[in-house]
């Protein structure tokens, strides 16, 4: 097995360099990092086609494969979100709070560096690069441990960016890479609570369960994605079908698509027809409630579990609510928290979804595929938290920075 403690070691001395360095210093070795990962794109790809084909042979699904896969446009998405990256303010050393005491003291709250952070996640090779990038201008070493289906593309990314670092005089140990994809390395790094200070995962609802239960680290849980779509009685049709159409298929393959439809009894029988016209333009196939099969036959039964369920595929559960307060009960039955959407013209029925919704990001009058730190402004994202303490949400820069306070005194003792 991997020798962990090595790498953790390696990583804690280059989290101590990497606390040191000023925001142009971080900035002018990510540009580096995306410069090499360019220069490296025939050996990323080729070990990326190996990795798609290997899939493909032990028949993972196709939505999956698209996870795996990355093309030419897609490293060049990569790289650029390393430069974006640089481009955001430094998230270190800021002042968040302060005040002088009675007795003299001035008091300092900062923001400072987690140290070494960890990364588990599985057959999506964008997470390596968003992920090393963010810890890298938080000012944290990361250590990474991808999935085996991506092992190889990991790989020739990291060498990529470690040449970078290297490139520009940094300690290329602050970002390193797991190659070793047991089971037993993963409960091992769970544990490693000598060297890493926050473990992160990312994937699906398997692996983060068992990173909840069995890590000793502190975790920070990301989302599954069981997303919901309310068509509110008074909802434009059109918008409606448009904004499933999209929540679903753009890329269903991605914790942000939609996996429930809830729309209301009073519009049903005008929606459900013209929201599935669009969606039979992908095939997506339709689980319905015995009142969606009356207005949809082609629908077939759903069960309990459908509703409960990731897809992740063309597949969608829907059912017909008898009001807003019936498809806000539905949700906080099956919701996992990540995101849910509300199509209505009703501005008080909007007020109250998005007041009611426990979710991480509430949507009115738009695609729950919004929901990614990219598009939020962040410039890359670690991952989408749907817990509650510290973070919640996309996670980008902010949100893996913890803070320190500092003291300040002239002699005082305490009494």
């Amino acid at each position: 097995m991997t020798d962990l403690n090595a790498i953790g070691a390696r990583a804690k001395a280059a989290a101590g360099e990497l606390a040191a360095l000023r925001a142009p210093e971080k900035n002018a070795a990510l540009e580096a990092m995306a410069d090499e990962t360019l220069a490296c794109r025939e050996e990323i790809l080729s070990a990326n086609a190996n990795d798609v084909d290997a899939a493909r042979a032990k028949g993972m699904a196709e939505q999956m494969l698209d996870r795996l896969t990355l093309t030419p446009a897609r490293l060049e998405a990569m790289a650029k979100g390393m430069r974006d990256v640089a481009k955001l303010p430094d998230p270190v050393g800021k002042l968040l709070s302060g005040g002088t005491l009675d007795n003299g003291l001035r008091i300092e709250r900062v923001s400072v560096p987690f140290g070494v952070i960890g990364i588990i996640y599985e057959a999506r090779p964008n997470v390596t690069g968003d992920a090393a990038a963010l810890c890298f201008k938080a000012g944290s070493a990361c250590v990474l441990r991808g999935g085996s289906e991506a092992v190889h593309t990991n790989a020739a990314i990291v060498r990529a960016m470690r040449r970078g670092l290297g490139r520009a005089g940094r300690n290329p140990d602050a970002v390193q890479l797991i190659e070793d994809t047991s089971r037993e390395t993963a409960q091992a790094l769970m544990r490693l609570n000598a060297y890493l200070d926050l473990l992160i995962p990312r994937g699906g609802a398997g692996l983060i369960r068992a990173v909840v239960e069995s890590a000793t680290v502190p975790v920070i849980e990301t989302g599954v994605g069981n997303c919901h779509v309310y068509v509110e009685k008074s909802a434009d049709v059109a918008m409606a079908a448009e904004i499933v159409y999209n929540a679903k298929t753009s890329r269903p393959s991605v914790c942000n698509a939609m996996e429930t439809l809830l729309v209301d009894a009073e519009i049903a029988e005008a929606a459900l027809p013209v929201i599935a016209a669009r969606l039979r333009e992908k095939r997506v196939e339709l689980r319905g409630c015995e009142r969606t099969r009356r207005i949809l036959p082609e629908a077939v039964p759903a069960s309990e579990e459908d509703y409960a369920k990731e897809f992740l595929d063309y597949i969608l559960a829907v059912k017909v609510v008898d009001g807003i307060d019936e498809a806000l009960a539905h949700i906080a039955k099956y919701s996992t928290h990540h995101s849910e959407a509300i199509v209505t013209r009703d501005y008080a029925a909007a007020e109250k979804f998005a007041r009611r919704v426990d979710s991480a990001a509430v949507y009115v009058n738009a695609s729950t595929r919004f929901t990614d730190g990219g598009e939020f402004g962040l410039g890359a994202e670690i991952g989408i938290s749907t817990q509650k303490l510290h973070a919640r949400g996309p996670m980008g820069l902010e949100q893996i920075v913890t803070s320190k306070y500092i003291i300040r005194g002239e002699g005082q003792v305490r009494v």
